[in-house]
């Protein structure tokens, strides 16, 4: 019921946890944000870095993708047949269609910062079909497009070729990436038309291979000196082969906790994509249903009380021609229809019956994570700042249900202490 969303700031203030951090200094060794909001995250072994910018994309260019999941999962399911070297027949019909998505993407991203973003596109996301995209960014990296069935893709063989060093932890990127638009950091639900920008991924090329054995390493090593040193150097390096080999040993102990490369890049892109959306502006997302209500006139102001109580907000009303009756068309958050039939039959005595049908999903204004800065803010709202904000709500409600932290002050001010005597 409740999606995330990149959103547009409103006020100049501290609106996400993000940049008190960075202020305090409080971000691991791994992690860097820039002013500019670009993430860098380093793997744990210091063998991987990924760099990440989130960017919102145009409402427009959300809705379509949103309409054409099935389409953008069977373009997935071809170029998978393509890299794994089976021959998918494709009906002209469908690939029509794939070329219209493409040119309704290029004419929706327009603008200096959306140049050739749809060739560079490098995955969709969540589940491969969703609304978020995965924009590859990294200067030097030219991989096979996912729009290869329609014949962009000159030379695919070529483009892998000059990244081969890159190519084997490709999948491992993209994976990290539909992890991150699966579970939100506000509420650990799905992201909206988010945009996330690769502009940086370093692997080293020849990293130690941690499932062999520590004799395998220690001979791969030896040969390494016998191979770049002189006579000379051997017979200095051979006096301290017992220090270096106790040191490789205890180098290659201390890699194989980590575990696999690959996994350890999933788990940065995981991290880089999280905190870089918290770099922005967040919003929520809130699905909503459209409501028709059929009620009498005698009992329009109670149907008014009853959607402004739960956030709804009425479209447009009309009387019915040859009755007493009013059509009320209205949007309720499906987060607040809850018990709404049952109140506002109650609240109406009967006379009026709603109908629920979902619509569509509505960005809520509002910041969950605002606090006043000024001193007029500061006079408006207080230092607590705990008037009605409907997106913390919301989003507080769902974290509570899903066992998540929440951060809230149970009790303030603890200074006198009350005790109840029993009744005897």
């Amino acid at each position: 019921m409740v999606n995330e969303d990149l959103g547009k700031q409103q006020k100049v203030a501290i609106i996400h946890q993000v940049k008190e951090e960075v202020s305090q200094g409080r971000l691991s060794e791994n992690l860097h944000v820039d002013p500019s909001g670009l993430v860098t995250v380093t793997t744990a072994n210091r063998v991987g870095t990924v760099g990440i910018r989130a960017v919102p994309l145009p409402q427009d260019v959300t809705h379509l993708l949103e309409g054409s999941s099935e389409l953008i999962r069977t373009l997935e399911h071809v170029n998978m047949s393509q890299r794994e070297g089976r021959n998918l027949e494709v009906s002209p019909r469908t690939l029509e269609a794939i070329a219209g998505l493409k040119a309704q993407l290029e004419s929706l991203l327009q603008g200096r910062k959306w140049r050739s973003a749809v060739d560079r596109i490098w995955a969709f996301g969540p589940r491969r079909c969703g609304p978020n995209i995965l924009l590859n960014s990294i200067e030097g990296y030219q991989r096979p497009s996912v729009w290869q069935c329609l014949g962009s893709s000159e030379n695919p063989a070529e483009a892998a070729g000059q990244a081969a060093v890159l190519r084997d932890f490709d999948n491992s990127i993209i994976s990290g990436f539909q992890l991150a638009t699966l579970s939100g950091p506000m509420c650990e639900e799905p992201l909206m038309g988010v945009c996330f920008s690769v502009e940086r991924w370093d692997v080293q090329s020849n990293p130690q291979p941690q499932h062999q054995d520590s004799l395998e390493e220690d001979s791969v090593s030896d040969e390494a000196i016998v191979d770049n040193t002189s006579e000379t150097s051997i017979q200095a390096e051979g006096m301290k082969a017992g220090p270096s080999q106790t040191r490789r040993k205890a180098e290659a102990a201390s890699a194989d906790c980590y575990g696999p490369v690959s996994g350890q890049l999933i788990a940065a892109m995981k991290d880089a994509c999280r905190h870089a959306f918290q770099a922005q502006p967040q919003r929520l997302m809130a699905a909503m249903y459209t409501c028709e209500i059929m009620a009498t006139a005698d009992v329009l102001g109670r149907v008014y009380g009853v959607l402004g109580k739960r956030e709804g907000r009425v479209l447009h009303e009309e009387m019915k021609e040859g009755t007493d009756m009013f059509m009320i068309k209205a949007v309720l958050p499906v987060a607040e229809s809850f018990g709404f039939a049952d109140e506002i039959r109650k609240r109406t005595s009967g006379l009026a019956s709603p109908q629920l049908v979902f619509s569509h999903w509505e960005v809520i204004n509002s910041d969950p994570y605002w606090v006043p800065t000024t001193e007029e803010e500061y006079l408006h709202f207080g230092e607590k700042a705990d008037s009605t904000n409907q997106a913390l709500k919301y989003m507080n409600a769902v974290r509570r249900r899903k066992g998540l932290y929440v951060e809230e002050k149970i009790v303030e001010h603890a200074e006198k202490q009350r005790t109840l005597s029993k009744n005897k």
